[in-house]
Protein backbone atom coordinates (compact mmCIF):
# COMPACT_ATOMS: atom_id res chain seq x y z
CA UNK A 1 0.00 0.00 0.00
CA UNK A 2 2.28 2.41 -1.32
CA UNK A 3 -0.38 5.66 -1.80
CA UNK A 4 -2.88 7.19 0.86
CA UNK A 5 -5.66 6.57 -1.21
CA UNK A 6 -5.06 4.29 -4.03
CA UNK A 7 -4.60 1.63 -1.20
CA UNK A 8 -7.51 2.28 0.63
CA UNK A 9 -9.82 -0.49 -1.06
CA UNK A 10 -12.12 -2.33 0.36
CA UNK A 11 -10.15 -5.53 0.86
CA UNK A 12 -13.01 -7.67 -0.80
CA UNK A 13 -11.48 -10.84 -0.62
CA UNK A 14 -12.86 -13.11 1.84
CA UNK A 15 -11.70 -16.31 3.32
CA UNK A 16 -12.99 -19.55 1.42
CA UNK A 17 -14.72 -21.98 3.40
CA UNK A 18 -11.84 -24.57 4.24
CA UNK A 19 -14.72 -27.37 4.39
CA UNK A 20 -13.58 -30.80 2.33
CA UNK A 21 -15.54 -30.83 -0.66
CA UNK A 22 -18.29 -34.33 0.74
CA UNK A 23 -19.99 -34.44 -2.80
CA UNK A 24 -17.44 -36.49 -4.40
CA UNK A 25 -19.40 -38.48 -7.39
CA UNK A 26 -20.11 -42.20 -6.86
CA UNK A 27 -18.94 -45.12 -8.26
CA UNK A 28 -21.30 -45.89 -11.09
CA UNK A 29 -23.64 -49.10 -10.36
CA UNK A 30 -23.74 -52.15 -12.49
CA UNK A 31 -26.32 -52.25 -14.95
CA UNK A 32 -28.65 -55.50 -14.17
CA UNK A 33 -29.04 -57.70 -17.17
CA UNK A 34 -31.89 -56.85 -19.02
CA UNK A 35 -34.66 -59.80 -19.50
CA UNK A 36 -37.93 -60.05 -20.79
CA UNK A 37 -40.21 -58.48 -18.21
CA UNK A 38 -42.39 -61.17 -16.13
CA UNK A 39 -46.14 -60.00 -15.69
CA UNK A 40 -47.97 -61.46 -13.00
CA UNK A 41 -51.34 -62.19 -12.78
CA UNK A 42 -53.84 -59.87 -11.46
CA UNK A 43 -56.00 -61.28 -8.74
CA UNK A 44 -58.61 -59.58 -6.60
CA UNK A 45 -56.76 -60.97 -3.50
CA UNK A 46 -53.54 -59.29 -4.76
CA UNK A 47 -51.96 -57.04 -2.43
CA UNK A 48 -51.82 -53.52 -3.39
CA UNK A 49 -49.09 -52.39 -5.12
CA UNK A 50 -46.44 -50.44 -3.00
CA UNK A 51 -45.91 -46.51 -4.78
CA UNK A 52 -43.08 -45.14 -5.70
CA UNK A 53 -41.96 -42.30 -3.28
CA UNK A 54 -42.04 -39.25 -4.82
CA UNK A 55 -38.96 -37.29 -6.09
CA UNK A 56 -38.27 -34.63 -3.29
CA UNK A 57 -38.14 -31.87 -5.39
CA UNK A 58 -39.33 -29.04 -3.30
CA UNK A 59 -37.20 -26.73 -2.88
CA UNK A 60 -35.46 -25.28 0.56
CA UNK A 61 -36.68 -22.16 2.54
CA UNK A 62 -34.52 -19.83 1.76
CA UNK A 63 -32.12 -18.28 5.09
CA UNK A 64 -34.32 -16.17 7.22
CA UNK A 65 -33.27 -12.36 7.26
CA UNK A 66 -34.62 -11.81 10.17
CA UNK A 67 -32.35 -10.85 13.14
CA UNK A 68 -32.93 -9.97 17.32
CA UNK A 69 -34.22 -6.62 17.81
CA UNK A 70 -31.54 -6.17 20.40
CA UNK A 71 -28.77 -6.87 17.62
CA UNK A 72 -30.71 -4.21 15.20
CA UNK A 73 -30.49 -1.69 17.36
CA UNK A 74 -27.11 -2.48 17.87
CA UNK A 75 -25.93 -2.80 14.45
CA UNK A 76 -28.04 1.05 13.92
CA UNK A 77 -24.78 2.52 16.47
CA UNK A 78 -26.87 4.01 19.13
CA UNK A 79 -25.87 1.75 21.58
CA UNK A 80 -24.68 -2.09 22.83
CA UNK A 81 -26.89 -5.12 22.57
CA UNK A 82 -26.82 -5.04 26.65
CA UNK A 83 -27.77 -1.62 26.54
CA UNK A 84 -30.54 -2.67 23.73
CA UNK A 85 -32.27 -4.99 25.92
CA UNK A 86 -32.53 -2.50 28.72
CA UNK A 87 -34.37 0.52 26.65
CA UNK A 88 -36.57 -3.26 25.05
CA UNK A 89 -37.68 -4.03 28.28
CA UNK A 90 -38.46 -0.27 29.10
CA UNK A 91 -40.83 -0.24 26.63
CA UNK A 92 -38.80 2.47 24.71
CA UNK A 93 -38.67 0.58 21.55
CA UNK A 94 -41.70 0.16 18.45
CA UNK A 95 -41.89 -2.01 15.75
CA UNK A 96 -44.36 -1.15 12.95
CA UNK A 97 -45.74 1.25 15.72
CA UNK A 98 -46.20 -0.92 18.35
CA UNK A 99 -44.20 -1.41 21.55
CA UNK A 100 -41.74 -4.09 21.85
CA UNK A 101 -40.85 -5.69 25.44
CA UNK A 102 -39.85 -9.51 24.49
CA UNK A 103 -36.65 -10.17 24.55
CA UNK A 104 -35.24 -12.46 22.04
CA UNK A 105 -38.37 -10.60 19.23
CA UNK A 106 -37.16 -10.81 15.58
CA UNK A 107 -37.07 -7.90 13.21
CA UNK A 108 -38.47 -8.96 9.63
CA UNK A 109 -37.05 -7.20 6.64
CA UNK A 110 -39.06 -3.68 5.85
CA UNK A 111 -40.00 -3.70 9.59
CA UNK A 112 -39.68 0.28 10.60
CA UNK A 113 -37.66 -0.32 14.18
CA UNK A 114 -38.40 3.33 16.52
CA UNK A 115 -35.71 3.86 19.12
CA UNK A 116 -37.03 6.28 21.87
CA UNK A 117 -38.39 8.41 18.98
CA UNK A 118 -36.13 7.92 16.29
CA UNK A 119 -36.63 5.60 13.63
CA UNK A 120 -33.35 3.70 13.03
CA UNK A 121 -31.52 2.36 9.72
CA UNK A 122 -29.00 -0.22 10.86
CA UNK A 123 -25.67 0.28 9.12
CA UNK A 124 -22.93 -2.74 7.64
CA UNK A 125 -20.62 -2.72 10.58
CA UNK A 126 -16.81 -1.46 9.56
CA UNK A 127 -13.60 -1.65 10.68
CA UNK A 128 -10.67 0.33 9.80
CA UNK A 129 -7.08 0.27 10.50
CA UNK A 130 -5.15 3.34 10.43
CA UNK A 131 -1.69 4.10 11.29
CA UNK A 132 -1.86 7.55 12.34
CA UNK A 133 0.32 9.70 12.52
CA UNK A 134 1.56 12.85 14.73
CA UNK A 135 -0.60 15.99 14.84
CA UNK A 136 -3.67 14.12 14.89
CA UNK A 137 -6.21 13.30 18.03
CA UNK A 138 -8.66 11.31 19.27
CA UNK A 139 -10.16 14.34 21.28
CA UNK A 140 -13.56 16.13 19.55
CA UNK A 141 -12.24 19.38 20.89
CA UNK A 142 -11.78 22.00 18.53
CA UNK A 143 -8.18 23.68 18.53
CA UNK A 144 -6.21 25.05 15.44
CA UNK A 145 -3.03 23.29 16.58
CA UNK A 146 -4.13 19.37 15.58
CA UNK A 147 -7.06 17.51 13.24
CA UNK A 148 -9.26 14.92 14.28
CA UNK A 149 -8.55 11.70 13.37
CA UNK A 150 -11.60 11.60 11.36
CA UNK A 151 -10.31 13.25 8.67
CA UNK A 152 -8.07 10.74 7.82
CA UNK A 153 -10.29 7.83 7.28
CA UNK A 154 -13.28 10.51 5.82
CA UNK A 155 -12.80 8.69 2.08
CA UNK A 156 -13.21 4.93 4.03
CA UNK A 157 -16.98 4.80 4.65
CA UNK A 158 -20.36 7.00 5.48
CA UNK A 159 -20.59 4.65 8.34
CA UNK A 160 -20.44 7.05 11.71
CA UNK A 161 -17.06 5.28 12.93
CA UNK A 162 -15.68 5.74 15.98
CA UNK A 163 -12.53 5.04 17.10
CA UNK A 164 -11.40 2.42 19.49
CA UNK A 165 -9.69 4.11 23.03
CA UNK A 166 -7.99 7.51 22.20
CA UNK A 167 -4.62 8.98 21.39
CA UNK A 168 -3.25 12.02 21.64
CA UNK A 169 -1.49 14.59 19.11
CA UNK A 170 1.82 13.31 19.78
CA UNK A 171 1.33 9.23 19.70
CA UNK A 172 1.44 7.65 16.72
CA UNK A 173 0.84 4.25 15.12
CA UNK A 174 -2.43 1.41 14.99
CA UNK A 175 -5.64 3.07 16.04
CA UNK A 176 -8.87 0.57 14.92
CA UNK A 177 -12.11 2.41 13.67
CA UNK A 178 -15.72 1.18 14.06
CA UNK A 179 -19.14 1.58 14.02
CA UNK A 180 -19.55 -1.86 15.79
CA UNK A 181 -20.58 -0.44 19.57
CA UNK A 182 -19.99 -4.00 21.25
CA UNK A 183 -16.27 -4.42 19.83
CA UNK A 184 -15.86 -0.21 21.05
CA UNK A 185 -17.02 -1.13 24.29
CA UNK A 186 -15.38 -4.58 24.79
CA UNK A 187 -11.98 -3.09 24.28
CA UNK A 188 -12.87 0.03 26.35
CA UNK A 189 -13.18 -2.42 29.71
CA UNK A 190 -10.24 -2.32 32.11
CA UNK A 191 -10.19 -6.43 32.33
CA UNK A 192 -10.04 -7.11 28.37
CA UNK A 193 -6.93 -9.23 27.52
CA UNK A 194 -5.56 -8.16 24.67
CA UNK A 195 -2.20 -6.56 24.54
CA UNK A 196 -0.38 -3.79 22.61
CA UNK A 197 2.97 -3.01 22.01
CA UNK A 198 4.47 0.24 22.03
CA UNK A 199 8.29 1.02 20.72
CA UNK A 200 8.73 4.26 23.52
CA UNK A 201 11.65 7.01 22.54
CA UNK A 202 13.31 8.50 26.03
CA UNK A 203 15.24 11.64 26.49
CA UNK A 204 18.16 8.92 28.14
CA UNK A 205 19.04 5.67 28.31
CA UNK A 206 17.16 3.70 30.17
CA UNK A 207 18.53 2.32 33.37
CA UNK A 208 18.70 -1.63 33.47
CA UNK A 209 17.66 -1.24 36.87
CA UNK A 210 14.79 0.71 36.46
CA UNK A 211 14.11 -1.63 33.28
CA UNK A 212 13.77 -4.50 35.84
CA UNK A 213 11.16 -2.66 38.44
CA UNK A 214 9.08 -1.47 35.80
CA UNK A 215 9.06 -5.11 34.45
CA UNK A 216 8.04 -6.13 37.98
CA UNK A 217 4.86 -3.98 37.70
CA UNK A 218 4.05 -0.08 38.56
CA UNK A 219 2.15 1.33 41.07
CA UNK A 220 0.20 4.92 39.22
CA UNK A 221 -2.40 6.57 41.52
CA UNK A 222 -2.13 4.07 44.17
CA UNK A 223 -3.53 1.25 41.51
CA UNK A 224 -0.90 -1.37 40.76
CA UNK A 225 -0.01 -1.57 36.77
CA UNK A 226 1.52 -5.02 35.58
CA UNK A 227 3.55 -4.83 32.68
CA UNK A 228 3.39 -7.96 30.77
CA UNK A 229 6.81 -7.35 28.74
CA UNK A 230 9.57 -4.74 28.31
CA UNK A 231 13.23 -4.48 26.56
CA UNK A 232 15.42 -2.97 25.02
CA UNK A 233 14.67 -2.63 21.11
CA UNK A 234 17.30 -4.67 19.52
CA UNK A 235 20.49 -2.29 17.55
CA UNK A 236 18.96 0.81 18.86
CA UNK A 237 20.25 2.71 21.50
CA UNK A 238 18.82 2.11 25.14
CA UNK A 239 16.77 5.43 24.39
CA UNK A 240 14.32 3.26 22.53
CA UNK A 241 12.29 0.66 24.81
CA UNK A 242 9.96 -1.87 23.58
CA UNK A 243 6.59 -2.19 26.21
CA UNK A 244 3.96 -4.11 25.89
CA UNK A 245 0.65 -3.84 27.80
CA UNK A 246 -3.19 -4.48 28.15
CA UNK A 247 -4.49 -1.32 29.04
CA UNK A 248 -6.54 0.05 26.90
CA UNK A 249 -4.71 3.83 28.34
CA UNK A 250 -2.03 5.11 25.93
CA UNK A 251 -1.44 7.48 28.53
CA UNK A 252 -0.62 4.94 31.36
CA UNK A 253 2.86 4.35 28.86
CA UNK A 254 3.95 7.79 29.56
CA UNK A 255 2.89 7.94 32.93
CA UNK A 256 4.92 4.24 33.63
CA UNK A 257 8.82 6.10 32.39
CA UNK A 258 7.63 9.82 33.79
CA UNK A 259 7.45 7.77 37.54
CA UNK A 260 11.01 7.24 36.81
CA UNK A 261 12.09 10.98 35.94
CA UNK A 262 12.05 10.10 32.29
CA UNK A 263 10.64 12.00 29.61
CA UNK A 264 9.02 10.68 26.93
CA UNK A 265 9.63 11.81 23.62
CA UNK A 266 8.00 10.05 21.47
CA UNK A 267 5.31 6.37 21.83
CA UNK A 268 4.26 4.51 18.78
CA UNK A 269 1.99 1.83 18.87
CA UNK A 270 3.09 -0.80 16.88
CA UNK A 271 0.85 -3.89 17.27
CA UNK A 272 -2.63 -3.84 18.53
CA UNK A 273 -4.32 -6.57 19.25
CA UNK A 274 -2.25 -9.24 17.48
CA UNK A 275 -2.68 -6.44 14.21
CA UNK A 276 0.87 -4.91 12.98
CA UNK A 277 1.93 -1.83 10.58
CA UNK A 278 2.94 -4.44 8.05
CA UNK A 279 2.56 -2.35 4.10
CA UNK A 280 0.30 0.11 6.20
CA UNK A 281 2.73 3.14 5.49
CA UNK A 282 2.27 5.78 8.09
CA UNK A 283 -0.95 8.28 7.49
CA UNK A 284 -2.72 4.98 5.44
CA UNK A 285 -5.75 3.22 6.41
CA UNK A 286 -6.49 -0.16 5.49
CA UNK A 287 -9.96 -2.50 6.07
CA UNK A 288 -9.86 -5.18 8.20
CA UNK A 289 -9.57 -8.80 6.51
CA UNK A 290 -12.63 -11.21 7.28
CA UNK A 291 -10.06 -13.77 9.73
CA UNK A 292 -8.72 -10.18 11.32
CA UNK A 293 -12.57 -9.30 12.54
CA UNK A 294 -13.50 -12.48 13.59
CA UNK A 295 -9.83 -12.62 15.83
CA UNK A 296 -10.60 -9.34 17.26
CA UNK A 297 -14.11 -10.48 18.10
CA UNK A 298 -12.58 -13.70 20.25
CA UNK A 299 -10.08 -12.12 21.96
Amino acid sequence: MNNKEGNNKRNSSRSNSSRPNSNKPKPAMQKRAQGPKKVKPTTDSASPKKTAKPVNNIPKPLKSDDIRLNKYISNSGVCSRRDADIYIQSGNVKVNGEVITEMGYKVKPGDVVNFDGTTLTPERKEYILLNKPKNFTTSNEDNDDYRNVLELVRAATKAKIQPIGRMDKNTTGLLVFTNDTDMIRKFSLPNQKSTKIYQVSLDRNLKFEDLEKISGGVTLDGHKLYVDEISYIENEPKTEIGLKLRTPNVKVVRAIFESFKYDVLKIDRVSFAGLTKKNLPRGNWRFLTEQEIINLKNL
